[in-house]
């Protein structure tokens, strides 16, 4: 069975004493839900040694919204996968469409940061997914086997075996629009289906979040899809009791 996770990207929001209360008041709810939902928090980077220390031994773990593409160096106002790895941070978000769209972040690119990460022992939580004029232009499928296979497919079997996929429409971040459910599991099983032809039955237990406008009204009829393993939660994992509905989803 594959794992159920929801994840939280907080993306530039709170101060570090505003993360701190979030992370206490999703560590003392997630008490309340059962352990077969697997909680994470991914602060911004001012945050992530006290959210650590929050959350330590609470069954939530903390994941980076990024990392750097090199080990260490002249790299001013980068953050490395080792320091990030160093924090206690388990995880790492790669590929989102914010850092592909305002930072030009390429196949190359990702390709590095994904090495840093696996040689610090971060999970990576890749993500991938397509613009409005994709999928209006019919291309939805081919932009995101692209974005795997440029990427995912120079992975060893052990890599990816430590894997999290995230799909995000990037037409439905932050405007309100959501994928229908059945929009949702069809590019969920496209997404499965072009991990198999790489790397076989393995892919059968990757999970693969749903990343965009995921919220409590929708998450139970997205989570009842056969491909979809969670979410990754953008505005909604900004109140501890909507980001909590949504674990709960997956029990009802």
């Amino acid at each position: 069975m594959r794992r159920k996770i929801v994840a939280g990207n907080w993306k530039m929001n709170t101060t570090p004493a505003e993360g701190a209360e979030l992370a206490k008041a999703v560590a003392a709810g997630k008490k309340e839900i059962c352990d077969c939902v697997n909680f994470i928090v991914c602060p911004p980077y001012t945050h992530l040694s006290e959210v650590v220390r929050i959350t330590r031994g609470t069954g939530v773990a903390v994941g980076a919204q990024d990392c750097a593409t090199e080990e260490k160096g002249a790299f001013t106002g980068e953050v490395s996968a080792r320091m990030i790895a160093s924090l206690g941070v388990e995880y790492v978000i790669l590929g989102h469409s914010e850092r592909r769209q305002y930072y030009g972040e390429t196949s190359e690119t990702l390709n590095r940061k994904m090495r840093q990460a696996y040689a610090n022992g971060l999970t990576p939580i890749y993500c991938v997914g397509e613009k409005l004029e994709e999928r209006e232009d019919g291309r939805h499928f081919d932009v995101v086997k692209a974005q795997l296979e440029e990427v995912i497919y120079h992975l060893t079997p052990e890599q990816f075996e430590r894997l999290i996929v995230a799909y995000e429409p990037v037409w439905a971040i932050g405007t309100g629009k959501t994928a229908t459910a059945d929009q949702a599991q069809e590019m969920h099983a496209h997404i499965r289906r072009t991990l198999a032809a790489k790397f076989g039955a393995a892919a059968e237990q990757t999970p693969i979040l749903y990343g965009g406008s995921c919220k409590p009204s929708n998450a139970g009829e997205l989570f009842a899809k056969e491909d979809v393993d969670g979410g990754l939660i953008g505005g909604a994992a900004l109140e501890a009791d909507s980001f909590l509905q949504i674990g709960k989803a997956f029990l009802k």
